[in-house]
């Protein structure tokens, strides 16, 4: 769900998206025996929540810690910010702030946003805030880990409203790593390499006797990769008749793209959740490293 406005208004349809509990029940054996075990359960539809038990000094975080989070957030960038909201084992929100922090790549054609993505989970670990970009060339989303400082750790502790000149303290860290990445992001525009090359470090060729499932999975998988470098070069009006090398921009966003809009997922996520999962996902995170050799110190 995405919202925007001010920061009051934000807030609101922010605890409305997220109006229910996370509560802690003890779990049982067979026939009721008693266990020393507890699950966790959504308020409104009771569905299980997080991949396993917790014990009894678990203390599940609320909407109004994930509020704190997003206020924040909103006060680093100055208020004005639009915000897209989902639940998966968790509180995600994404924060966009206005587009005066936009940065131009290539011309006025490849822009890239930042988009700020805020996690708390069910799962002990501690929440985190991360800086990202949004590129509307090809509505690509992703959480750099080449740059140091794009990520900050919020441990999870009660009242975190109260601690909220803290919290504000480090999503002005977070807003000021914007500079090094589209630094970064620039450089790998600038850096060349070669496609094939590029993509056999990331997807291996398939064995001489490899299965021919396994192979076919493999043609498929490259032909849309190089389907999409051959769209976007065009939309920026980049020549297409000879891609043997192109920058490491160009190559890490066609994979990038590629596992987030297009690679097979179960359930059939949403478009938020695919973005999450991408950040995720290996390939990717080779391929950021890929591109960005050489120009991480």
């Amino acid at each position: 769900m995405q919202v925007s406005g001010n920061a009051r208004s934000v807030l609101e349809i922010v605890g409305q998206t997220f109006d229910f509990t996370v509560d802690k029940f003890k779990l049982s054996g067979p026939d009721n025996m008693a266990t020393p075990y507890y699950g966790l359960f959504r308020s409104d539809n009771m569905a299980c929540v997080g991949g396993g038990s917790v014990s009894d000094r678990y203390t599940p975080h609320t909407t109004q810690d994930v509020l704190a989070l997003v206020e924040a957030a909103s006060e680093a960038f100055d208020g004005d910010i639009n915000v897209e909201c989902g639940f998966y084992d968790g509180h995600y929100v994404l924060i966009q702030p206005t587009r005066e922090y936009r940065r131009n790549i290539f011309g006025s054609r490849d822009n890239i946003f930042p988009r700020v993505r805020i996690r708390a989970g069910y799962d002990g670990k501690a929440f985190s805030a991360s800086m990202g970009y949004y590129r509307d060339l090809c509505k690509n989303m992703h959480i750099m880990r080449s740059v140091s400082g794009t990520t900050v750790s919020i441990r999870h502790t009660h009242g975190l409203r109260s601690k909220m000149d803290d919290l504000i303290t480090q999503f002005e860290i977070l807003k000021n790593s914007w500079a090094t990445l589209g630094d970064l992001v620039a450089a790998m525009s600038q850096r060349e390499v070669a496609l094939v090359d590029f993509l056999n470090t990331i997807y291996p060729q398939p064995d001489a006797d490899a299965k021919a499932n396994s192979i076919t999975i493999h043609k498929n998988r490259t032909e849309a990769i190089v389907k999409r470098v051959l769209n976007e070069r065009a939309q920026l009006g980049k020549p297409t008749n000879d891609i043997t090398h192109i920058s490491a921009w160009d190559a890490f966003n066609a994979v990038q793209g590629y596992v987030q809009h297009e690679a097979t997922r179960k359930g059939s996520p949403d478009a938020f959740r695919r973005a999450i999962l991408a950040s995720n996902d290996p390939a990717v995170r080779a391929a950021e490293l890929l591109a960005s050799q050489a120009l991480v110190a």
